[in-house]
This record gives structure tokens, sequence and C-alpha cells, in this order.
């Protein structure tokens, strides 16, 4: 068996069943990109959503200036 499934089996019997549940879910839909060979769209959406989540964050005070 490979280690990186040998890894993952022991992870999901450890997990808390929502931490498994999820994780599950999420290589499901790894695999299946990879089926299809869309693995790099994947990508592009995560570092779109990366970008999004940083612009919704709220300004750090660090190199702000104040003008009234």
């Amino acid at each position: 068996m490979d280690a990186l499934v040998e890894k993952l089996d022991a992870r999901l019997r450890e997990w808390k069943s929502e931490t498994a549940a999820e994780a599950r879910e999420r290589i499901a839909e790894v695999i299946d990109l990879a089926d299809h060979d869309v693995l790099d769209l994947a990508r592009s959406r995560a570092a779109e959503q990366e970008v999004l989540d940083l612009l919704d964050e709220p300004p750090t005070r660090c190199g702000v200036v104040s003008r009234p």
C-alpha cells in the first residue's frame, strides 16, 4: 500500500467523524477532478478565492495613513 494511502487511512480513523467526512468529500472531489484532467482549474479557483478572501479582510493599521 502507498505511504500516502496508509497515512490517510490512519488519519481517517483518528479524526472526529465530522472531520473525516469532510476530508473524504474533498478527496473525492480531487479524484474526480484528476479523472477529468482538470486539476489546474481547481488550483485557479483556489487562488482566486484566496485573493477574494484577502480583499474581504479589514485593512491593518500598519502602513495605513488616516486622513481627516
